[in-house]
C-alpha cells in the first residue's frame, strides 16, 4: 500500500513539473521581445528614444489584446529596422521571427507576415527559403511592389539574373522609389554596366529622404560604385555627404577610411574604422580593419581581429544548428576569413558547403576559384571562374582574379584581357591584389 502511494506521488509530482515546464516554455515563447538598449552614441539621438517609446507602447497594446496583429507587425517592422542599425541581426532576426510566427497562427495567409518571413530568411542568408516564401506571398498580392523587390533579391542570390530582371521590371512599373532603383542599379552592375549603375542609385539617393538609414546606406553604395571605377573624388563626397546627414554612420566612415588608405595614412584610416565598429556589429567593417592594421606593420593586432570575426561567424552557425529561428548561413564570410589567416583548407570547405546551397551566383563561384587559386590548384579554380563570369560583370576584385587564374592555368590571352581592364579602371581594392595583377601582367608582355 505503502509503494503503490508512494508510486502515486511520485507522479503527480511529475505531472506537476511537467506542467511547470510547459507552462513556462509557452509563456517565454508566447512573450515578444523588446528592443536592445543601444550602447553606442546613437543611444542618445531623438531617433532612437521615438523608436523605443513606441516599441514599448506596442508591446503594451499587445500584452492588452494578444490579437492585435496590426501591432504585432509594427514591432516586426521595429526590429527589423533596428537589426540594420546595430547589426544585431541574431537578437533581432530572432525576434522578428516569433512576432511573424504569432501572426501567421492567427491568420496563416497573411500577406505582411509572409512578406517579412521572406525578408528575414533573405537577411539569415536561407535564400532558398526566403526566395519560395515571396513566391508564396506574391500569389495573394501580385501588386505589391516590396514583394517584387524579395523576389529580385531571392533570385539575385540563388543566381537567377533573368528572373530577377523580369521582377525588378514590374517592381519599378508598380513603383518607382529608392527600393525599386536602388534594386536597377546593382542588376546594373552585376552585367558590366557601371554607367548605367550610377545613373540608377543617383535616382535611388534622389528618392529618398535626407538622414533616413535607408536613403544614407543608398548613397554609401553610389560611394562604392565610384570607388570601384576610380574616382575616389566623387566616392568621398558621398560619403562626407552621408555623414553629415546621419552624424556617426559606420559605412560612411568605413567609406572614408578607404579613402584614408590609398592616401596612406594609416593611424587616420584605423581610428575611423575603429569608431565605425563601435556603432555596429558588422563583419566587413572588422576585416576591412584588419587590412589595414596588416598595411600598417601592426600584424598582431590584424590577426586578433581576424580571430574575433571567425569565432563570431562559427558562434552565429553553431547557434543556428541549435535553433532554426537564429540561424545564419555565413560559409561564404567564413572561407574569405579563413583566407585571411591562410587556412586554406577550412576556406574551400566552407566555400563548397555554400556552393552547394546555390551553384549557380556567381559571387559563390567566384568564392571557390579564389579559394583554388590560394591552394594553387588551377585547374580546379576555371570551371568556377567561367560560371563568375556569364553575366559579364566588370566588378574589379572579380577582374583581377580572372587575369590571375588565366595566367596561372596557361590562358594567357584571356589573362591579358581581362588584367589590361582591370588595370585601366584604377579602382580602389585591396592593394596586394592590385600589386600581384600589375606584376602579371607584366610577365606577360
Amino acid at each position: 500500500m505503502k509503494k503503490k502511494y508512494g508510486y502515486a506521488v511520485s507522479l503527480v509530482a511529475f505531472v506537476a513539473i511537467a506542467t511547470f515546464i510547459l507552462f513556462n516554455y509557452h509563456v517565454r515563447e508566447n512573450k515578444l521581445d523588446n528592443l536592445l538598449e543601444r550602447n553606442s552614441p546613437s543611444a542618445t539621438t531623438h531617433e532612437w528614444v521615438l523608436m523605443r517609446d513606441y516599441a514599448s507602447a506596442l508591446r503594451n497594446k499587445i500584452e492588452n489584446n494578444p490579437a492585435d496583429i496590426k501591432s504585432i507587425l509594427a514591432l516586426t517592422t521595429l526590429f527589423i529596422q533596428e537589426a540594420r542599425i546595430t547589426g544585431n541581426y541574431v537578437y533581432y532576426d530572432k525576434a522578428a521571427l516569433k512576432c511573424v510566427n504569432r501572426v501567421l497562427k492567427l491568420d496563416s495567409l497573411n500577406f505582411e507576415a509572409l512578406t517579412f518571413k521572406s525578408l528575414i530568411y533573405l537577411s539569415q542568408h536561407h535564400f532558398a527559403d526566403g526566395l519560395a516564401m515571396a513566391e508564396k506571398a506574391q500569389k495573394l498580392n501580385p501588386f505589391n511592389a516590396f514583394i517584387y523587390g524579395l523576389l529580385v533579391d531571392g533570385n539575385v542570390e540563388m543566381g537567377h539574373y533573368d528572373s530577377a530582371i523580369a521582377n525588378v521590371d514590374r517592381m519599378e512599373s508598380v513603383r518607382p522609389d529608392i527600393r525599386s532603383y536602388s534594386r536597377i542599379s546593382y542588376l546594373r552592375e552585376i552585367h558590366g554596366d557601371y554607367p548605367g549603375a550610377i545613373e540608377a542609385m543617383k535616382m535611388a539617393v534622389n528618392a529618398g529622404g535626407q538622414g533616413d538609414e535607408t536613403t544614407e546606406w543608398t548613397r554609401i553604395q553610389l560611394g562604392r560604385l565610384y570607388e570601384n571605377t576610380g574616382d575616389l573624388k566623387s566616392a568621398k563626397m558621398y560619403y562626407t555627404i552621408a555623414l553629415n546627414e546621419r552624424p556617426d554612420y559606420p559605412f560612411a566612415l568605413a567609406g572614408l577610411a578607404r579613402i584614408l588608405v590609398t592616401e596612406k595614412d594609416y593611424p587616420a584610416a584605423i581610428g575611423f574604422y575603429k569608431k565605425a565598429d563601435s556603432m555596429i556589429n558588422d563583419f566587413s567593417i572588422k576585416e576591412e580593419w584588419a587590412d589595414v592594421y596588416a598595411m600598417a606593420g601592426q600584424k598582431e593586432s590584424a590577426d586578433s581581429l581576424m580571430d574575433i570575426v571567425i569565432a563570431k561567424l562559427n558562434k552565429d552557425e553553431q547557434n543556428g544548428q541549435n535553433d532554426e529561428n537564429i540561424g545564419h548561413y555565413a560559409d561564404r564570410e567564413l572561407a574569405y576569413a579563413y583566407l585571411k589567416i591562410n587556412n586554406y583548407n577550412q576556406a574551400l570547405e566552407h566555400a563548397l558547403v555554400e556552393y552547394n546551397r546555390r551553384p549557380d551566383n556567381i559571387d559563390v563561384n567566384e568564392t571557390v576559384a579564389w579559394v583554388y587559386y590560394c591552394k594553387k590548384q588551377y585547374p580546379e579554380a576555371l570551371p568556377y571562374l567561367q560560371t563568375a563570369l556569364k553575366t559579364h560583370s566588370e566588378n574589379p576584385v572579380l577582374l583581377y582574379r580572372a587575369g590571375l587564374i588565366y595566367a596561372k592555368a596557361g590562358k594567357q590571352s584571356e589573362a591579358k584581357a581581362f588584367l589590361k581592364k582591370a588595370l585601366s579602371a584604377d579602382s580602389n581594392i585591396a592593394m596586394l591584389l592590385k600589386k600581384e595583377g600589375f606584376e602579371t601582367w607584366q610577365s606577360l608582355q
